[in-house]
């Protein structure tokens, strides 16, 4: 046996059947896709975007476990450019107790592996290029070659016997070379390889033979120590196993030199050739490549065979016709010389070994190619396989079709820069000028001294002109053939997009990697200063040489939006309405879309926008997305990992890279959808961001900032790319993404965040870069810090504060692309792991995520857009989906809110009676009144600690259950549980002061009761005395007699009686006391004007009115106005406490006095940045004394009337004679004392209740009823007032709103409930609701009393009646005792008696319950429209500019906004010198160069940007549109003339875009705002 016998070459055991060879059968065809379960793909093609769909198998790596799960598992390894793609065991295969199988298995070994088991690799790639459609071939080979593995140049088809030429599949492939030939040491060529003309050096077979020619090819195109398996061969996995479709395959690979002589194995490119299978069997092929090829080599056995199978079909390639064989022998020598053959046509390896035969062979094949000077490219191998009958796959019908449509475009292309101008006209200048005005319209940086909203209009109009300048040019030749290619087949369209790609890549390939040489010598840091300008020039001259789809794209956006922003042309709208939806059907295909233009740095919002939305009806309900986006410097391999990790098309290399941000969709598999809870992943690639020192060269670093701020805001997951080469620009980039993730951090959206270290190739990276990650992080932390206090975010002090990260698990070590020296280096297999960990990692991390869906990305496009042209990004945030959420909260929040507000108020009514019944039927020895004052007013605080902790809760359950978008307003989390805190020291402030008040009422009226009592129990005793007499007397007295008898003892009675009255006290002398001490620690001088006072009756008959003083500098010009306003404020807020102490009929107290004088002082305080003097103060106070001491002494004396007990005793007059009288006759009482008890005792209590409790009711029926909507948040009460003025649009109404706001919202609210009450009887049910709940709790008391009274007992009856209902009425203790006195009626039959009468009672007062609904709501306390107001006025803050309410929810936040602002002519602001009034908004001047003075800023000028140093609690949102605010404007410009009368001023200049505003778009700027 031969020393080469274990060296056989796949095709020799390929043919130990001699029929093997022959073109299979169908049968054998369907069988093997059969086993590979590819029959149904064989005629409906496997796509791209089957491929890179996100699957289960996305995230494991298991080996195939049979043959069916091969053909997918080396697609996805391809894809991601793994070097083990083609290792074809199944791993069963694998099994490690194969060795322990019997001796005798072994004899049947190959008997067993021929069953189907096992498929040789190569069949499986010609049966996965059959069954691929040709966009998937071509990625195929391209992955291929990365791999540095052959590829297929000429396809067999035994089912159709066809042969095919790959010339489209292989148009993918550029390579970069270096020649040895090349003059320029440091140049290199860079071309697409079928266009390259190449010596091609083909290998076939003849019969069998001993040497495995693809194991000396893939060693003759290696250098020894770096060895690549480019052609499959007998020794690889599975390569021993007998080919059953392959033969007839012919593979080509290339090798390129790297122009090192040490190094390369050939000094020149060369490509080669691999037949599979025997000449004799594939005639055609071979004749393809003897007319194609340099040289041919032929391996062939000992045995030559007869000249006729050797024929050479062309005369001139006999020289370049050359024989390998195993030795040399007399038939050999004997046939050559029949056939003419030269020795040197033959090599024969005889005992050489391998290296020595490779290095013959080198010689042999470098000579023949220096020797004959053919070259061919692959293109036009094309016309020599169309004359043999092979089938070229780029002669497909729509292939041609799309390739004559993208030369008609790119052949007009001589000059790039002039066709772009030419036949792109409305990007470049005019799209860059667009960019800039959006952002001075935010920034207004050049306003100068004008006007803001004249400056606003100004560019409006601007802007406006340059759409109109767009609009004007006629759509040019080249656009409107390539949207009419744009609109053909789904087919043909792709075909022509990638045939522009190509074409376009290979014009930008002729200008661009020069100027990118020169651009990188200037950039040298050495010298990087001196050539600055040059700097500058070279990049526009790059992105002016520039050309690529995007850029036709992103013209036919701009055509798009020229239209709409025209959309009077309804012509034109019409013809390009279409266009977004092609582009939505493009990002279904998996072409990526730009999303930011790189060279005007700006987003075309109405593009994206219909994109989106026709994206968004394409795949809805399917329309759920995650978001992963890539950072990180210049040329650090980004897009090439993004497109390994998921096989995206991004551009890579090829003449230009990335300018802006570019996404693309991949679908996620059904079966995977529910564990990923998401139908796409949405990648985003970016252009590098550059280094600090590079950025300030050419300004890009603000539009860095600008596009990481955008990309992070748009990720669920951020990639942060890191060369370790590149150390100092890392040091650059962390800082721009730091303040990216603060921003986002700001607005709710901490996301994950992944470090990408790449070129680091050592194995144990991760762990021995411990210190460097340690190191990472506190660098990360300082940036942290530093970027925190930057954005006046100082709390912030860790990175991990602002993003989810850890050193374990939120860093990658992924080494260099290539190994070995390029052009010839495959892919690292290292690299390829690594990017596949870094993939299982990113989806694993998705599954913890909540997608969002594909309208809310186009959301945050658009408000992060809007915002990032704001410099100062946190503050000027604005998104619909942050509002939505955060108005959810609010409403769930008011919810939680008035549950606890109106279960305390129930409470503390309940808690009110009790001590205002106790004592009065029972005995109070247990506890006293002070007793039963403190349990109740610890149950109230148990009751709120509950309650404050139960909406704490919710807050944490709704946040934690994650409700829509929750995420989005984390950051006002604690605000609300603050809020629920505030909320209940509120209420428990407010029941402390109501049940105080309730003890101080029963501790006067039990005195008051007392003197009472003892005047009835006197009366009754008389009565009594009188009946006895009357009996002894004359049983039979007439009723005159008996009337005479009463009428005489009553009047003595009472004469005794006298001297119990309640005595009249000086309320006026104690509220000055109380003033005295009040003012006693101000001093001497407050001391002396005081003691001037000597009746505070003399004061507060006319309207208080502010003491003049001359102006000082420092004050504000309208200190007397403001003092003024704030002292009638203080006097109307203490004529409503005067008149709530009259309303609840009690006595006077000196706390009242003592409370007034309080909130006196603290407003002062509160004002005293405007200089309050003693005079003022002592005038003021007196003021509110003078007037107050009247009504408390007005209060005081009608309390004595109404509880003078002779005058009580008075109106039981009749009771006591109808008593005297009845029992005398011994009449039977029951129906009377039952009329008695309720007239007297039981209705006005009800009736005392029920206005206590239906101001409640009240406002929980408009809380939860058809006017939810309205009172359910501040903002959506604001849209109402707003939308009402509109509605009505009358001068005097906005007068009278801006005038007296509270007082106008309260009437309008008191409106609203009238009209919700005065439909459909609602207040006539609600009282009858009411009504009847207290009437059943009265008749189970009746019940309840008269079972559990023991003996015929009224007292015992009475008093257990009203012991049970203590809690809900407060009954009159006189009239209780009236009743009680001189009764004699049966328990039992009274009851029953009471109890017909308190039916009558609830029917007869549901029949006056019709009364006018305005005078019942007047009357109710509290005032139903009051505590409306309390709701939706909120803190009751105003903004400091223009004194729009703040909207804010909770009591409890840390800032103030409100959602439409107003100019502040309105409030009657004006210019100082003109007298105009001012049209400028507080939302366009805090973002200005504008300043401002006020009594804060001491009156000295202040920049209105930096207004937070003077109102750090306010946050004041940006308006840089026309749209926004626009209700005010139209107000304005429509009562300029109304308002400059109002405010003694002359009109404003309104601007002409303000005149041209509509009271339908100011109705949709309401609804927009809120």
């Amino acid at each position: 046996m031969s020393e080469h016998d274990d060296a056989l070459c796949d095709e020799t055991s390929a043919e130990s059947d001699g029929n093997m060879e022959q073109l299979p059968s169908l049968e054998i065809m369907k069988t093997l896709l059969e086993n590979l379960s590819l029959t149904k793909y064989y005629d409906k093609k496997i796509t791209l975007s089957d491929v890179l769909q996100i699957g289960k198998d996305s995230i494991t790596d298991e080996d195939a476990q049979t043959v069916s799960d091969l053909p997918w598992l080396i697609l996805k390894r391809i894809m991601m450019l793994k070097t083990t793609a083609r290792s074809v065991k199944c791993s069963s295969q694998h099994r490690a107790d194969a060795d322990d199988s019997d001796w005798e298995e072994d004899d049947d070994q190959e008997s067993h592996e021929s069953d189907g088991a096992q498929v040789n690799p190569l069949d499986i790639f010609t049966a996965l290029f059959l069954c691929s459609d040709s966009f998937l071939q071509q990625e195929m080979i391209l992955k291929l070659s990365m791999c540095q593995f052959a590829v297929p140049l000429l396809l067999p088809n035994s089912d159709k016997n066809q042969i095919t030429l790959m010339l489209w599949a292989i148009r993918g492939i550029v390579q970069q070379y270096r020649p040895h030939s090349l003059t320029d040491a440091s140049g290199f060529v860079e071309e697409r390889i079928i266009l390259s003309d190449l010596p091609l050096v083909s290998f076939v077979r003849l019969g069998r033979c001993n040497i495995s020619k693809s194991h000396i090819l893939n060693k003759l195109l290696s250098k020894s120590q770096q060895s690549t398996d480019i052609f499959i061969h007998h020794n690889v996995d599975c390569g021993d196993v007998p080919k059953t479709i392959a033969n007839g395959l012919v593979e080509i690979s290339w090798y390129f030199p790297c122009g090192n002589k040490n190094i390369d194995v050939f000094p020149e490119p060369v490509a080669i050739a691999n037949l599979r299978g025997d000449i004799q069997n594939f005639e055609k092929q071979y004749s393809f490549l003897c007319k194609t090829s340099t040289a041919v080599f032929v391996f062939f056995e000992n045995k030559l065979p007869d000249a006729r199978y050797i024929s050479v079909p062309s005369e001139d390639l006999k020289h370049q016709l050359f024989w390998v064989g195993d030795s040399s022998n007399k038939y050999i020598r004997n046939t050559a010389e029949k056939l003419n053959l030269k020795r040197h046509n033959f090599l024969f390896k005889t005992k050489q070994n391998d290296a020595d035969f490779v290095n013959k062979f080198r010689i042999k094949m470098q000579d023949a190619i220096q020797k004959n000077i053919h070259r061919v490219s692959i293109v036009h191998m094309a016309e020599t396989a169309r004359e043999l009958g092979i089938i070229v796959d780029e002669d497909a019908e729509e292939c041609q079709k799309a390739k004559a449509r993208a030369d008609e475009i790119t052949s007009k292309i001589t000059d790039t820069q002039q066709f772009k101008k030419k036949e792109m006209p409305l990007q470049g200048e005019i799209l860059k000028m667009l960019a800039k005005l959006e952002k001075e319209e935010c920034r207004m940086k050049k306003v100068g001294d004008q006007s803001i909203e004249t400056y606003k209009d100004h560019i409006q109009t601007e802007k406006l002109k340059l759409r109109k300048q767009q609009h004007k040019k006629d759509m040019s030749a080249t656009m409107n053939s390539f949207i009419q290619a744009m609109s053909c087949p789904r087919v043909e369209r792709a075909y022509f997009l990638k045939w522009m790609r190509m074409n376009l890549e290979n014009l930008s390939r002729k200008v661009i990697p020069n100027l990118r040489k020169q651009y990188k010598e200037k950039c040298s840091v050495n010298v990087v200063l001196e050539h600055k300008q040059d700097i500058a020039d070279l990049d526009r001259k790059i992105s002016n040489s520039s050309l690529g789809i995007e850029h036709l794209i992103r013209e036919m956006g701009q055509l798009y939006e020229a239209a709409v922003s025209h959309s009077k042309h309804e012509k034109s709208q019409n013809q390009l309405e279409h266009l977004p939806q092609l582009c939505a059907e493009l990002l279904l295909d998996g072409f990526p879309l730009e999303l930011i233009d790189g060279d005007a740095s700006s987003i075309p919002v109405e593009w994206l926008t219909s994109v989106f939305s026709e994206l968004n009806t394409l795949v809805k309900p399917n329309n759920k997305i995650v978001v992963v986006t890539v950072l990180g410097v210049q040329s650090s391999g980004k897009s090439t990992m993004l497109n390994t990790m998921f096989g995206v098309q991004f551009a890579v290399s090829n003449g230009r890279c990335t300018r802006g941000a570019f996404i693309q969709l991949i679908k996620v598999t059904d079966d995977f959808k529910p564990e990923l809870d998401c139908d796409y992943l949405l990648i985003i690639d970016t252009e590098g961001l550059k280094s600090l020192e590079l950025a300030t060269l050419d300004n890009s670093h603000e539009h860095d900032n600008e596009l990481a701020t955008l990309v992070v805001g748009l990720s669920d997951v951020t990639i942060i790319n890191i060369t370790m080469e590149n150390s100092t620009e890392m040091k650059d980039i962390l800082q721009i993404v730091v303040h990216a993730f603060i921003r986002m951090k700001e607005i709710g959206k901490k996301r994950k965040c992944l470090f990408v270290h790449q070129n680091v190739g050592n194995v144990s990276a991760h762990d021995s870069n411990i210190r460097d990650r340690q190191f990472l992080l506190k660098q990360l932390n300082e940036m942290t810090e530093a970027a925190a206090k930057m954005e006046n975010k100082l709390e912030l002090q860790k990175f991990t504060d602002v993003m989810e990260y850890d050193t374990e698990n939120g860093d990658h070590y992924i080494p260099g692309l290539w190994h070995g020296n390029p052009p010839m280096a495959q892919v690292s297999t290292g690299y390829s792991e690594s990017v596949y960990a870094l993939k299982r990692h990113i989806i694993e991390t998705f599954k913890c995520y909540e997608s969002g869906s594909i309208c809310e990305f186009l959301e945050w496009i658009k408000s992060l857009w809007t915002a990032v042209k704001f410099e100062k990004f946190i503050f000027s945030f604005r998104n619909s989906m942050v509002a939505d959420a955060y108005i959810k909260l609010c409403t769930e929040y008011n919810r939680w809110d008035w549950a606890l507000r109106k279960e305390m108020h129930t409470l503390t009514l309940e808690a009110e009676t009790k001590i205002l019944n106790h004592g009065k039927f029972e005995i109070p020895d247990q506890c006293t009144i002070e007793d039963v004052h403190c349990v109740l007013l610890k149950k109230a605080e148990s009751d709120l600690s509950k309650g404050e902790k139960g909406i704490i809760d919710k807050i944490t359950t709704y946040y934690e259950q994650g409700e829509v978008h929750v995420e989005l307003v984390e950051r006002y989390r604690q605000d609300f549980i603050n809020s629920a805190k505030c909320l209940r020291t509120e209420l428990s402030n407010s029941i402390k002061r109501k049940l105080d008040a309730a003890l101080s009422l029963r501790y006067a009226t039990v005195k008051v009761e007392r003197i009472k009592k003892t005047c009835m129990d006197t009366m009754e005793k008389k009565v009594q005395g009188l009946l006895e007499d009357c009996r002894k007397n004359n049983s039979d007295m007439s009723d005159k007699t008996l009337d005479e008898a009463f009428e005489s003892m009553w009047t003595q009675t009472v004469e005794t009686l006298s001297c119990t009255r309640l005595q009249q006290e000086d309320i006026r002398d104690k509220v000055l006391h109380n003033l005295r001490k009040n003012l006693e620690p101000r001093g001497s001088s407050m001391a002396e004007n005081l003691d001037k006072v000597k009746d505070l009756n003399a004061y507060s008959h006319d309207k208080f009115v502010v003491p003049k003083i001359k102006r000082v500098s420092d004050l504000p010009p309208d200190r007397n106005k403001r003092l003024q306003e704030m002292s009638d404020r203080l006097i109307d807020e203490c004529r409503k406490y005067v008149d709530e102490k009259r309303a609840s009929k009690v006595d006077y107290d000196d706390t009242y006095i003592r409370e007034i004088l309080s909130n006196i002082d603290e407003n002062l305080k509160a004002h005293e940045n405007l200089r309050i003097t003693e005079d003022l103060e002592l005038a003021l106070k007196l003021n509110i004394c003078g007037f107050t001491g009247r009504e408390f002494q007005d209060i005081h004396s009608q309390f004595i009337q109404d509880n003078d007990p002779l005058i009580g005793l008075e109106r039981f007059r009749q009771t006591y004679h109808s008593g005297f009288i009845d029992l005398f006759h011994e009449r039977d009482q029951c129906q009377k004392k039952a009329d008695e008890f309720l007239n007297n005792c039981l209705k006005p209590s009800v009736q005392t209740y029920m206005s206590a409790i239906l101001s409640t009711e009240i406002v929980e029926e408009m809380l939860i009823g058809e006017n939810a909507f309205v009172f359910g948040t501040r903002t959506a009460f604001q849209y109402s007032i707003l939308k009402y003025l509109l509605d009505k649009f009358e001068f005097k109404i906005y007068e009278h709103f801006n005038d007296n706001y509270e007082y106008f919202v309260k009437l309008l609210i008191s409106k609203i409930i009238t009209e919700h009450f005065s439909t459909e009887n609602r207040m006539l049910k609600l009282e009858e609701r009411l009504l009847s709940v207290v009437t059943r709790e009265i008749m189970q008391a009746i019940t309840d009393s008269e079972q559990s009274t023991e003996t015929n007992d009224i007292k015992k009856f009475t008093k257990s009646f009203c012991k049970k209902l203590e809690h809900r009425l407060v009954f009159p203790r006189d009239a209780v005792d009236a009743f009680l006195s001189l009764s004699n009626v049966n328990e039992k039959q009274f009851a029953n008696m009471l109890k017909a009468s308190v039916e009558e009672m609830d029917w007869s007062l549901k029949k006056s319950k019709a009364a006018d609904i305005q005078s019942k709501l007047e009357n109710l306390r509290p005032k139903p429209e009051d505590e409306l107001f309390k709701r939706v006025c909120g803190c009751g803050k105003q903004c400091p500019f223009c004194n729009a309410p703040c909207e804010a929810g909770g009591e409890a936040h840390t800032k103030h906004f409100a959602s439409v602002h107003r100019p502040e002519g309105i409030g009657g602001c004006k210019h100082h010198h003109s007298k105009k009034l001012s049209t400028n908004i507080c939302s366009s001047t805090v973002y200005s160069e504008l300043y401002f003075r006020c009594t804060e800023t001491k009156g000295q000028w202040h920049p209105y940007k930096k207004y937070r140093e003077i109102y750090p609690d306010w946050e004041i949102q940006p308006d840089p549109s026309i749209e926004g605010t626009a209700y005010w404007k139209y107000v304005m410009a429509n009562f300029n003339e109304q308002f400059a009368k109002l405010y003694s001023a002359e009109p404003a200049d309104i601007p002409s875009s303000w005149k041209t505003i509509t009271k339908n778009q100011a109705e949709k700027n309401l609804k927009c705002t809120n």
